[in-house]
């Protein structure tokens, strides 16, 4: 792995400056700041496309900073069949493990059985899920006896437990990764900036040509032009795509289908070991997990289809319920509404197939790239195990359609990002901290620092409330203005109340 050098620094008022003055189009301009969008930046930019991003938010603030915080290939896909979306995943897993160390490791699952016959069935579907890892496997797939089981993870419910099977994937930090990412790219020469939306694309007889630009904090727009724009928007793409559209004089069909996924954050009380549990067999379908995540247990994930796409989405108590009682179906001592120390929830954009509505379980992952009439190169669905291919794919549809030039092979999976210093999950960042996340890591609000730099408001939602007044204080010297403390105190409090 070449490591890649550190990124210059992230003040603001230089950032704008450096936009302001560009008077060439710029190569690429990516709409959105999600893992696809900085994935793409960082590999355009190490192939030596002038590129500009812009995320009308915070980087990773939407889908990508919600995920179930796994590098995975994918152990359900095998069920569906989806073999070449896993032995991709799979190489994808090894890569970002090597690419990310310090944001990633190894996670041993244990996937107990309390009916007769699952455990070879299951264990079958993983010696595959190891074949098709071939050389990047990271260990062998087990069997566990139930004596095994209880020796090792005594939380486990014993009454009817048989037996069960270990396996191997990855764990990450999604936002972590995504400021990792955004640092690459910076160091490679793309313009990265945070909290500047797209307000309208630019066409000119039926292409286009770039951008309308609004910096959130200012309120100043600004025209910027580029020879290939992507929208890298995530579960908001079609918004974008008929933008487009209407410019066009026409109109697009929705190619989102939005999914919603909630996750319970308790303490490691209830799961105090390295490995994670895996339920692979819900009721009505579902991969449930439990997962030490920063010294906490992560409990997830839902799959539950929805019309609307809030920043913010809240979750319904039907979801709560079916996470907390599927977990009293496996745990000795399970946790209760009570114990629940954070909630959070994240929107998928499964790509639409045939039909509207009904179950988004069954959906694949797999990404889709679209070229409209106009130009405007549109990406959606995958999954943060795959974005660094995503991005790949996505720079080979633009060569193939004239977007850009001839373009040098792709060589991220051989860099190692530049990781920031890690901070103590569990406690409040100090005002070097602070300092450090505004002029090297983009940040701008109490909410920016408590839940994407320090991951505080995940982990426990009532001592990052806490913790906000001073981050607040530190933000407001570091950045000349109101950092945005009572939001953040209305967003913790919802991160806290259950529904």
């Amino acid at each position: 792995m070449t490591p890649l050098p550190e990124p210059p620094p992230t003040d603001r008022a230089a950032l704008l400056e450096r936009l302001a003055a560009r008077r060439e189009p710029w190569d690429m301009l990516i709409i959105g700041g999600g893992a696809t969008g900085l994935a793409l930046a960082l590999d355009a930019a190490t192939r030596g496309l002038a590129v500009l991003l812009v995320e009308a938010h915070d980087f990773a603030k939407g889908t990508s900073s919600r995920a179930t915080k796994l590098l995975h290939g994918g152990v359900r896909y095998l069920a569906q069949g989806h073999l070449p979306l896993v032995r991709e995943a799979l190489r994808e897993r090894s890569t970002l493990l090597a690419m990310a160390p310090g944001l990633s490791r190894r996670l041993a699952f244990v996937m107990p059985s309390y009916r007769l016959g699952r455990s070879p069935f299951y264990g079958a579907g993983l010696v595959l899920y190891d074949l098709l890892a071939g050389g990047q496997r990271i260990e062998r797939t087990r069997y566990l006896s139930r004596a095994d089981l209880l020796a090792r993870l005594p939380s486990l419910k014993p009454e009817g437990l048989r037996d069960g099977v270990e396996y191997w994937d990855g764990q990450f930090d999604d936002a972590g990764l995504a400021l990792a990412l955004a640092r690459g790219a910076a160091a490679q020469g793309a313009l990265v900036i945070n909290h500047c939306a797209v307000t309208a694309p630019r066409h000119t007889f039926g292409r286009i040509i770039g951008a309308e630009l609004r910096d959130a904090e200012s309120g100043q727009t600004l025209n910027v032009s580029a020879r290939c724009v992507v929208n890298a928007t995530g579960v908001w793409v079609d918004a974008l795509r008929q933008q487009d559209a209407e410019l066009r004089g026409e109109s697009c069909r929705a190619i989102v289908a939005p999914s919603q996924g909630l996750h319970l954050v308790v303490s490691r009380d209830f799961w105090p070991y390295e490995q994670a549990l895996l339920v692979p067999d819900t009721g009505d379908g579902r991969v449930m997990f439990a997962v030490p995540w920063l010294g906490k247990v992560v409990l997830g994930t839902t799959d539950t289809p929805r019309a609307d796409l809030p920043l913010e989405p809240e979750a319904s108590r039907a979801d709560v319920d079916a996470i907390l009682s599927e977990t009293a179906r496996y745990l000795r001592r399970p946790p209760t509404r009570a114990d629940v120390l954070s909630h959070w929830s994240g929107i998928r954009p499964l790509v639409r197939g045939g039909a509207d509505g009904g179950a988004t379980a069954g959906i694949s992952r797999e990404h889709t790239i679209e070229v409209s009439p106009s130009g405007l190169v549109t990406v959606t669905g995958g999954k943060w195990t795959t974005c660094r291919a995503m991005a790949e794919d996505i720079l080979s549809s633009c060569e193939r359609h004239g977007l850009t030039g001839p373009l040098p092979p792709c060589r991220t999976a051989s860099l190692r990002l530049p990781e920031a210093p890690v901070h103590d999950a569990a406690a409040a960042p100090d005002a070097q901290a602070v300092h450090r996340y505004v002029h090297r890591e983009w940040a701008r609000s109490v909410e920016d620092v408590l839940a994407r730099r320090s991951r505080l408001l995940f982990l426990d939602a009532a001592a990052a409330e806490r913790a906000a007044p001073a981050v607040a204080e530190a933000l407001a010297r570091e950045t000349g203005r109101e950092p945005g403390l009572d939001d953040f105190v209305r967003l913790a409090r919802q991160y806290q109340q259950l529904p």
